[in-house]
């Protein structure tokens, strides 16, 4: 089958569609919010309603909104600023979302997450539960992170992020970033003249993103690099990504009716599980081990359990029981996992053979590794 063939395929199987539009795109060049824009983005999505296609949009903007009734329409803002503007523009912003989707007869709801909405277990799955009533009764989620209460350690940062935690919670199939660019380039397209676009992106592991993506939109936080890794992540899960064009008309349209607009990246073959993308990007570590080669070629080459045998050393106090990072030995990080000990136990075990632990420690051990392979996940994006 072709590339063609699987865009193709991917395009009409979807039953669940997260978009996620930028500030950038939704503001015109005075900086205001475009409601012509959101007016047409809310005819699309009907378009694809219509194609009995669920749909979340993940939605910038709320800064850019209330920024001017400030009076900082140039200026950088402060954070608190920030949290100001976006508590008057949230309001406008999805005033503008209701009126453009009640032309079609369309329900929205607003839904504003920190990340702590998403680490916290309990708090993890009733937000799944309310996504899943919306989409039930075929209402639109419109999603933006908390900005105006969210301090900096419970903030995602950029909606590119929230946006790629969110496939996981949804268990969306199809994931569409709307960007001002024409799509991914193979060197950033401002700079250089000869910068060429992908149609289609096979193994984006194997893209040097960073070299890529040496610039950033005005109005966004994130750029082209976070909505690449945003990208990874979402083909970690096996979710196929669509950049577009997000300010050319009847985009979404268009592409759902088979134009090749933008670029699409191809999701992994090998994925990972639901339970260990919470586990990779939700969490954050409490500390680390840094562990052998011998440790690392198996955790890397055979897919094993961390056994105290490999570890050489410990970073930090933690109890058992949370997230820590694996480090090899020149401190590269290698991926997480859940620990089986406490940091004061690892340091007692490393190097040890399973049959010395429980002398060591002077107790009955179940899980004699140090992080089993079901808790355990490489190649964390970002």
């Amino acid at each position: 089958m072709s590339w063609k063939e699987k865009r193709s395929w991917f395009l009409k199987n979807s039953k669940t569609v997260l978009i996620k539009i930028g500030s950038a795109v939704l503001t015109k060049e005075n900086g205001e919010i475009n409601k012509d824009l959101i007016f047409e983005l809310a005819e699309d999505v009907c378009f694809l309603a219509q194609k009995d296609k669920s749909v979340i949009i993940v939605s910038s903007g709320a800064v850019a909104s209330g920024k001017k009734f400030l009076k900082k329409t140039h200026t950088p803002l402060t954070l608190t600023e920030k949290q100001a503007a976006a508590a008057i523009g949230q309001s406008r912003l999805m005033h503008i979302y209701e009126e453009a989707f009640s032309k079609f007869n369309i329900t929205t709801a607003q839904i504003l997450l920190t990340k702590d909405d998403l680490r916290n277990r309990n708090r993890f799955l009733n937000a799944k539960n309310t996504f899943t009533i919306l989409l039930k009764n075929k209402v639109i989620p419109i999603v933006n992170e908390n900005d105006s209460v969210a301090v900096d350690e419970l903030k995602f940062g950029d909606n590119d992020l929230l946006a790629s935690l969110l496939l996981n919670l949804i268990q969306a199939d199809l994931f569409i970033n709307l960007t001002t660019a024409k799509g991914v380039f193979d060197k950033n397209p401002e700079t250089y003249r000869d910068a060429k676009k992908f149609d289609y992106v096979e193994d984006i592991d194997k893209l040097d993103l960073i070299s890529m993506c040496n610039g950033k939109t005005y109005v966004g936080t994130g750029g082209m690099y976070s909505k690449l890794l945003a990208a990874k992540r979402a083909s970690q899960l096996g979710v196929p990504t669509l950049i577009l064009p997000g300010k050319e008309p009847k985009v979404l349209r268009r592409t759902f009716q088979g134009e090749i607009i933008g670029t699409y990246i191809a999701p992994k073959k090998n994925t990972i599980s639901q339970k260990k993308f919470w586990l990779a990007y939700n969490l954050e570590p409490c500390g680390s081990v840094i562990i052998d080669q011998g440790a690392k070629d198996a955790l890397v080459m055979k897919n094993k359990s961390l056994l105290p045998a490999g570890v050489i050393g410990v970073e930090g106090e933690f109890p058992s029981g949370v997230l820590i990072k694996i480090l090899d030995e020149n401190k590269n990080n290698l991926g997480v996992g859940i620990t089986n000990f406490s940091s004061e136990e690892i340091k007692l075990i490393k190097g040890l053979k399973t049959d010395q632990i429980e002398e060591v420690l002077s107790r009955k051990v179940q899980n004699p590794e140090v992080i089993h392979k079901d808790n355990l996940i490489l190649d964390v994006v970002g």
